[in-house]
């Protein structure tokens, strides 16, 4: 695997870091700005909703660029946004900061994932992404709970402080070592808009969303289950948080391989596995040990499909890579968005913490039957030669 790759994989750890570390920070940003736990659950739903409305546009904006110019911009953006977080000096200041931020995301890990299958053999593909996508799961191994730790110690704006240095490092090394490739195709977005007319395309799109809806469902609330529900300190969800982050990385790992093997049977087993953790998840949240077991196997679930879903949408989409890549992304985001309000709302109309995850699971189960619908046996299955263009 290429140098260049991971250098895709820090600037992935750096915006996965900006996106996940407020679900680690949630109850302190709320005590800090005077909003409750829901309102502060808005903070997620409005950097969601600012990747999936923005990915298109920021695609759009960077089409005429080489994708490393365009990466190299995005990265600025992602930089500027993060400062603009950590001298918000009220809770709508913070919104319009995240939505800023958010701007970058989906464009980034789009062209950012095309970039990355292109440096590798065709049977490699999955592989590399799956190897970009580590970044974003170290981000919650590492820049998590680290970030929950530092915000905790020093306040939460200094954990938008360290995000902002480490941006610099990856534009840095996107600058310096990703190679800038001059056997691109111009990008012609009539053709890439016309492609989106393929049915499958929109069912795996939808597929990406409920995903996504099921995992932020839960993730989204995980911190005050673990201090309401299970009695976790603030230190003790730190050490969750690395827990977590562990099994997100080996189902990242794990899911690319089974990617390239194969791609319906992989996010086929994944939905039904997060469907039964979760819906665990609702009565081992009563105990530490299960607990912690039951969100290990949850996170593992979970990050096993990312790598195929985006090389599932990128299939679908072959004519178009770099945009449906980038809706892709919006996608996951228009997930998390969904995930966090359907969280919210279970708490806001009184119903409790614990059925957080059985609205999770719920969310799972409505992927499953948008991916049986998607491969179903009538010669559906995506065509995974390389994408070239």
């Amino acid at each position: 695997m290429p140098l260049s790759l991971m250098i895709l994989a820090l600037s992935a750890f750096a915006i996965g870091t900006t996106e996940f570390v407020i679900m680690g920070l949630l109850p302190n940003v709320a005590a800090d700005l005077g909003v409750s736990i829901p309102g502060a659950g808005w903070l997620v739903t409005g950097y969601a909703l600012g990747v999936a409305i923005g990915a298109p546009f920021m695609a759009m904006a960077t089409s005429r660029l080489p994708r490393k110019a365009a990466l190299v911009v995005l990265m600025g953006i992602f930089i500027v946004g993060n400062l603009l977080c950590a001298v918000a000096s009220d809770y709508n200041v913070l919104m319009f900061a995240r939505i800023i931020t958010a701007l970058c995301h989906g464009a980034f890990f789009g062209i950012g994932s095309v970039a990355a299958a292109n440096l590798v053999p065709a049977n490699k593909r999955a592989s590399a992404v799956a190897l970009m996508f580590t970044g974003l799961t170290l981000a919650n191994v590492l820049g998590v709970p680290l970030g929950t730790a530092l915000g905790q110690a020093a306040g939460w704006r200094s954990t938008f402080w360290a995000v902002t240095v480490i941006g610099v490092v990856a534009l840095i090394g996107l600058v310096r070592f990703l190679p800038a490739r001059h056997d691109e195709e111009k990008i012609n977005l009539r053709q890439e808009f016309a492609s989106l007319g393929n049915a499958r395309l929109w069912l795996s799109l939808s597929m990406t969303a409920l995903f996504s809806a099921a995992v932020f469902g839960l993730f989204t609330y995980v911190a005050p289950l673990l201090n309401d529900v299970t009695g976790v300190s603030p230190r003790g969800v730190t050490w969750t948080l690395v827990l977590i982050g562990i099994g997100l990385t080996l189902g990242n790992i794990v899911g690319g391989k089974l990617a390239d093997w194969r791609l319906g049977t992989t996010l086929i087993g994944v939905f039904v596995a997060m469907a039964i953790t979760s819906t665990l998840f609702a009565w081992t949240s009563a105990t530490l040990i299960p607990a912690e077991i039951t969100l290990f196997l949850w996170a593992t679930a979970c990050f096993t499909a990312v790598p195929a879903l985006q090389i599932n949408v990128v299939a679908y989409g072959k004519d178009a890579p770099n945009l449906v890549s980038t809706l892709n992304i919006g996608a996951f985001n228009v997930g998390n968005a969904l995930g966090a309000w359907v969280g919210g709302s279970v708490i806001d109309h009184g119903l409790g913490l614990t059925r957080v995850p059985l609205a999770a699971a719920a969310m799972a189960v409505l992927a499953l039957v948008v991916t049986l619908i998607t491969f179903r046996k009538d010669g559906s299955t995506p065509d995974l030669s390389p994408v070239t263009n």
